[in-house]
């Protein structure tokens, strides 16, 4: 039976794995979040990549066949490190979701939000360049929509919700956009507030397409019914307490671990 690894910065890289159980539902999941050094978003590339290290590790001494970095940032600034480390396949988030925006759009005119950190990387506009040199491409940082998602702001009808990301949409809206790379892994959940605010607009999220390409990867797994485990670098406590609205099903245990 196929494990497959995943990790990221907290809980955000669950809305991954859903997927994942979804398309592998034979193969084994664990999953890391490094709740203790969040988030990553606001830190250099170079601790970035030393804390995904890190966490690669755990997993990999758990035996998994594959590794998917769930984490935007993490992505776009430690996938060359972690590929060159680890003696299996890696699959990061930021070239799925640049493929599925330049298969989705319509007139070549492509948004990117995400954290600081994924945005002043510039690994989206340089992934939907290489794939499109002639596309319009509007990144924008938007480091609010993170604690709205953990805190389970995202009613679009909320007006504190409804204002926020009025704001941080108003450039892309500006531009024209006809599509839209939602670049973290928390901003699914304020979905339906976003595709309020941009009418007309298609939304993609990387994590079917991550979970089509692991698919691909691995071998059909048969036989007795797959597990999921969690792993935790801080307490579980707040981790499960929001764990379960990402997942999309009840997270009832975590385990603490050490990735010094």
């Amino acid at each position: 039976m196929a494990r497959i690894g995943i990790f990221d910065s907290g809980v955000g890289g669950l809305t991954v794995q859903r997927a994942l159980i979804e398309a592998l539902p034979g193969a084994d999941t664990i999953y890391l979040g490094d709740t203790a050094r969040l988030p990553y978003g606001t830190k250099s590339a170079a601790t970035v990549t030393q804390y995904s290290l890190r966490s690669a590790r755990v997993l990999e001494a758990r035996g998994i066949d594959l590794l998917v970095v769930a984490c935007n940032t993490a992505s776009a600034v430690a996938l060359p490190a972690l590929r060159a480390a680890l003696p299996m396949p890696v699959i990061g988030v930021v070239e799925p979701g640049a493929r599925a925006a330049v298969k989705a759009t319509t007139g070549g005119r492509i948004g990117v939000i995400g954290t600081a950190g994924t945005i002043g990387s510039g690994a989206y506009t340089a992934a939907l360049r290489a794939l499109r040199p002639d596309a319009l491409v509007v990144a924008w940082a938007c480091p609010l929509f993170v604690p709205l998602a953990e805190e389970g702001w995202t009613d679009p009808a909320d007006e504190v919700v409804r204002g926020v990301v009025r704001r941080y949409l108003a450039p892309l809206k500006a531009e024209r956009i006809d599509t839209l790379v939602l670049g973290c892994t928390h901003y699914p959940l304020l979905r339906a507030a976003i595709a309020a605010e941009l009418p007309g607009v298609t939304l993609v999220d990387s994590a079917e397409t991550v979970a089509a390409e692991v698919k691909a990867l691995l071998p059909a797994s048969t036989g007795r019914a797959a597990t999921h485990r969690f792993l935790v670098t801080d307490t579980p406590e707040k981790f499960l307490a929001v764990a379960g609205r990402f997942l999309g099903r009840p997270v009832e245990s975590a385990e603490h671990v050490d990735v010094e």
